[in-house]
């Protein structure tokens, strides 16, 4: 059955052998396997009760990346709220050899109100092929008036953090948000290297990036593909992942974020207007 309804999660099949699991709470993406293999990390300490955002897989985050700064997000949490929300199924967009895909959503509720006063309404439609998975985020302004966002797909990879690399970011102006001084934090760097390492603790925006990212270990590698993203993040914690009390020990050895998104200002939605931001995932086989 290439798509199969739990009380708590969607899970999709491919009649090749593909899989992948999608939690209802913050829809997020918690297992992507290929030839057999998983290619997202999942901390073994992960919450997946709906108590708190999940620790891997593909969170989502709208309508703040970060700590929220803009004047309509103040009362937001880091991150915003799609990640901790409850989505719900809508319907199976295609069933066929091609693949299988399939879209839910999320609208205002109370709770959302009372952080996020401005209506909308997203899908987040899910499609699993033979040898890719993609994520489409879909964002509708159902308010008279424009309003503000941020976005971004917080993929945690499979992969050795000691050996991996990603590229193509050379030339790229980005953000140390590992610097020391807000200052500093706030000063645009040019990145030097080709290929860009997390051998140390590294969190790092990049601005105007070019949407497809290869990323790369001994033995293995993934492509990562985007429309309507032109920042990415590149991010791990190394060994201050020991203060995070849902990452298992030593977990931060076993994966990188590379983090499409728009988080380097804003996208302005106007009224009835949908914007959607995609990604592909290719698993190098």
């Amino acid at each position: 059955m290439p798509v199969e309804q739990t009380n708590d999660k969607v899970i999709l099949t491919h009649p090749k052998g593909a899989s992948a699991e999608i939690l209802l709470y913050g829809a997020t993406v918690i297992s992507y396997k290929i030839a057999g293999d998983e290619r997202l990390f999942v901390s073994s300490k992960a919450a997946l009760d709906g108590s708190k955002a999940v620790r891997g897989g593909i969170p989502v985050v709208f309508p703040c990346f970060g700590p929220p700064s803009h004047p309509d997000h103040m009362h937001l949490p880091q991150h915003g709220f799609a990640r901790t929300s409850t989505w719900k199924f809508d319907s199976i967009v295609m069933d066929n050899n091609a693949g299988v895909s399939v879209k839910l959503y999320l609208v205002p509720t109370p709770e959302i109100e009372k952080v996020f006063d401005k209506p909308f309404a997203l899908a987040y439609v899910v499609t699993l092929a033979e040898h890719q998975l993609s994520t489409d985020l879909h964002v509708t302004n159902t308010s008279t008036q424009a309003w503000e966002f941020q976005a971004l797909f917080h993929n945690y990879i499979r992969a050795p953090a000691d050996e991996v690399t990603v590229s193509p970011l050379s030339a790229l102006s980005y953000y140390d948000k590992t610097e020391s001084s807000d200052e500093a934090k706030k000063t645009p760097k040019v990145e030097q290297r080709y290929e860009v390492d997390v051998k140390k603790t590294t969190d790092s925006v990049y601005e105007a990036a070019p949407g497809k990212y290869k990323i790369l270990w001994p033995g293995g590698g993934l492509d990562v593909r985007t429309t309507n993203f032109k920042d990415v993040v590149v991010w791990n914690p190394q060994e201050s992942g020991k203060s995070m009390s849902d990452m298992e020990e030593g977990g931060w050895k076993n994966y990188v974020c590379v983090e499409p998104g728009h988080v380097r200002g804003y996208v302005r939605l106007d009224a009835g207007n949908t914007w959607v931001g995609q990604q592909v995932l290719e698993p190098k086989l």
